[in-house]
């Protein structure tokens, strides 16, 4: 077994920005004040100015990686070329952390353009424990591990995610990357309470938290939530944050924010109010706009 970069220590428990194609030429030419970027590496893993754009970047800013496309959950396996592919990317950048999301999207070759979720059973965690150890292997890293936006749950889950996510970091050494949005998503609509999730992870694994908004959708007469990083982070999610800060005051946030995607001066913004959010919550105090 390889041996896996833990954490780059120094990258500080500041909030960076998702960075998106409509963004990368400004911040090509204008280098704004952002701690650091998170990129999704399938954008990435060809030639052309979008690769040369981010070395570009990454040579004053930190990047990090936030896979979408390895579907650790898929039974048959990851697909080789892939991960041979983001092999050479994380050699190419040397990101400060590199995440991939606790789902799978690949059924017999084919890839499906969603992070479907997985039932939370023995035989999964066996399946995802040993695709994520050859992923660490391959990339000399350790992954960070996304807990989904859930809308629906398995009868026959029998692991709370919390003690799933747990049971992947005893095995593998892998991280957990805590997303407070998804987490009040999958309250909304599965009744999985968040703060539950928040107090059964190990606090010591916690390597990135994510922050974004949310639609709501009426459906069969109710509401659902639906993850679609348009919008600004909601009250409630700031609140969960809060929660997440005093827990996890290592971690680094990040704004995610992927589609109706607003000017770049509004994405830095909402990192300052995060930032000026987090010292509230680890201060004890309460978060008072007019005093930020």
């Amino acid at each position: 077994m390889m041996l896996r970069q833990t954490r780059d220590r120094s990258l500080p428990p500041a909030t960076g920005v998702g960075l998106r194609a409509p963004h990368l030429a400004e911040v090509v030419a204008r280098r704004p004040a952002v701690p650091w970027f998170e990129v999704h590496p399938e954008n990435f893993m060809g030639g052309g100015s979008a690769i040369a754009a981010l070395i570009s970047i990454r040579h004053d800013t930190q990047v990090s990686l936030h896979g979408v496309g390895l579907s650790l959950g898929s039974s048959e396996g990851i697909d080789a070329q892939h991960l041979a592919r983001l092999r050479s990317l994380v050699l190419r950048l040397d990101p400060v952390l590199v995440s991939e999301h606790l789902s799978w999207s690949i059924s017999s070759g084919m890839y499906l353009n969603d992070l479907l979720p997985l039932p939370y059973t023995e035989e999964a965690l066996a399946v995802v424990s040993r695709n994520i150890a050859q992923a660490q292997d391959t990339l000399g890293r350790r992954l960070l591990m996304e807990n989904p936006s859930r809308y629906l749950g398995w009868r026959h889950s029998t692991i709370p995610e919390p003690e799933f996510l747990t049971e992947l970091v005893r095995r593998t050494g892998c991280g957990i990357l805590c997303d407070v949005n998804n987490l009040y998503v999958t309250e909304h609509n599965c009744s999985a309470p968040a703060a539950e999730w928040l107090a059964g992870v190990p606090a010591a694994a916690v390597g990135e938290i994510h922050l974004a908004g949310h639609a709501r959708n009426a459906i069969d007469g109710g509401e659902m939530l639906i993850d679609d990083h348009g919008d600004h982070v909601a009250e409630p999610v700031w609140h969960l944050f809060a929660d997440a800060a005093r827990l996890f005051p290592d971690a680094p946030a990040l704004i995610e924010w992927d589609s109706n995607i607003p000017s770049f001066a509004v994405l830095a913004a909402e990192a300052r109010l995060a930032d000026a959010r987090r010292s509230a919550a680890i201060l004890g105090v309460a978060y008072d706009a007019q005093v930020a």
